[in-house]
């Protein structure tokens, strides 16, 4: 019969909250009804986590998993593991370890030559400050319940993997050892247990006030709360300026005709294509709205691709083709667009005279604001186009839209894969072309507001 523990007082994650703000830890525990709504890009990355976790399992073939039948049963993990480890198990995913209260879950616990080895899998392309901090939680739980570490690592993805082919398990993810690293938080971890412990025992959360520690390393989940009921603070966002010499000069180099362009991307943590890697931008979509002169009427085309498979020739054959061989494009943030159009170019050799030419062509909307040569106190500090549209066009507004920023896009539009409702795909890919097509007509107004001050 295996032994099981007591339910825990803490775990690595709300060690973690802990560690970020003991306030969050304590709502967590206590009023975990009022955290925020998670957004569809944060549900995508969670996701992206647990998918890339389970692909890493396939490093340490054939092991067996300790993750309990019921989701939250964690005490049942812990003695599985422990029952795991007296049958002589070498491999064990999401191996559960306690002591003292502390719960750890490891991604991966391996046994070569008669020593214990301890991998955690993260969806990055690098080791993290957070991942060491983390790491040594779990080291510090797992050697006191009685396991020797010989190692522990992060396995992470290799930015430098390109996939050609079948998937290379053994090229897409990276092992780095933390150990010394970890060995140096241990006293540290210690105290530091101690501390959230008596955090919890408090009759009411300690007060602490909104900060920068609330955007690191994550934004918390419980911002909504905090700032409910908190006085408007009056901030200086500065003085208003408007530099007509250096406002003429920008609108003096643009050539009609103009198009103004935007592009949206998605990106996967495992390439999914061929050409790809790990979170590589690909393009799906893009909006242009066309002016042949300063009287004449606006043309929109736009492009949605099917999925994720679809073929980029498509994408930029039909690109090349609308944009002419003549006149300035407009884009807002020029390094975004310049990027992928590189990237395109490593995909189509043939398409570099082309894409070339359409690189020299375009012309960054955001230069203006970002040097400050036109700006006003509503902008609030900022030169994003979310920020400076209602600013100089206060009558368009992003906030009504369903899709309305980038990240959710990219997220919305990777999803669609596993919609099997035609009704909801057909919605969101109308919403998906609504949001993009705002950013250039948001565009092509504030090019209008310039003109106008000038």
């Amino acid at each position: 019969m295996m032994n099981v523990p007591p339910k825990h007082i803490l775990s690595k994650t709300t060690f973690i909250y802990g560690c970020q703000c003991p306030k969050r830890l304590w709502l967590n525990k206590f009023m975990p009804k009022e955290k925020d709504a998670l957004t569809d890009n944060q549900k995508a990355v969670f996701q992206q986590g647990t998918d890339i976790g389970l692909l890493a399992q396939q490093l340490f073939p054939n092991g067996v998993d300790a993750t309990p039948s019921f989701k939250y049963d964690y005490p049942k993990a812990v003695a599985q593991t422990a029952a795991y480890i007296q049958q002589g198990k070498s491999i064990i995913y999401e191996a559960a370890f306690q002591y003292e209260g502390v719960l750890v879950i490891l991604d991966i616990l391996v046994k070569i030559n008669n020593h214990w080895f301890a991998f955690e899998v993260k969806s990055s392309t690098k080791v993290k400050d957070t991942f060491i901090h983390d790491a040594a939680l779990q080291f510090y739980v797992i050697t006191h319940a009685g396991i020797d570490l010989k190692d522990i690592s992060i396995v992470h993805l290799n930015n430098e993997y390109i996939r050609k082919g079948d998937l290379d398990i053994n090229l897409l993810f990276q092992n780095t050892s933390i150990y010394n690293e970890v060995l140096q938080k241990q006293d540290e971890i210690d105290a530091k247990i101690d501390e959230l412990k008596l955090v919890l025992n408090l009759p009411t959360p300690p007060v602490i006030e909104l900060s920068k520690h609330c955007h690191i390393p994550y934004t918390c989940d419980f911002i909504g709360y905090c700032s409910k009921g908190l006085p408007i603070e009056e901030i200086d966002f500065g003085e208003r300026n408007i530099d007509i010499i250096s406002l003429s000069n920008f609108v003096n180099q643009l050539k009609y005709p103009l198009y103004f362009m935007d592009f949206e991307t998605w990106m996967s943590a495992v390439p999914e294509c061929d050409g790809h890697w790990p979170f590589r931008q690909v393009p799906f979509q893009f909006s242009l709205h066309i002016q042949d002169s300063v009287k004449s009427d606006v043309k929109h085309i736009e492009y949605l691709a099917l999925n994720t498979y679809a073929d980029l020739s498509i994408f930029i054959h039909k690109l090349i083709d609308v944009l002419g061989l003549d006149g300035s494009i407009l884009v807002y943030n020029k390094t975004f667009e310049n990027a992928r159009l590189n990237e395109l170019k490593l995909d189509f050799p043939l398409l570099i005279e082309p894409i070339t030419r359409i690189q020299e062509r375009l012309v960054d909307l955001m230069t203006p604001f970002r040097n400050k040569h036109l700006y006003m106190p509503e902008m609030q500090g900022s030169y994003s186009i979310k920020n400076v549209l209602p600013a100089l066009v206060p009558e368009l507004s992003y906030t009504n839209l369903s899709i309305n920023n980038g990240s959710d896009a990219s997220s919305i539009f990777y999803n669609l894969s596993n919609e099997t409702d035609s009704a909801i795909v057909k919605q969101t890919r109308e919403h998906l072309l609504e949001y993009c097509k705002l950013d250039t007509f948001a565009m092509m107004k504030i090019l209008e507001k310039i003109y106008s001050i000038i």
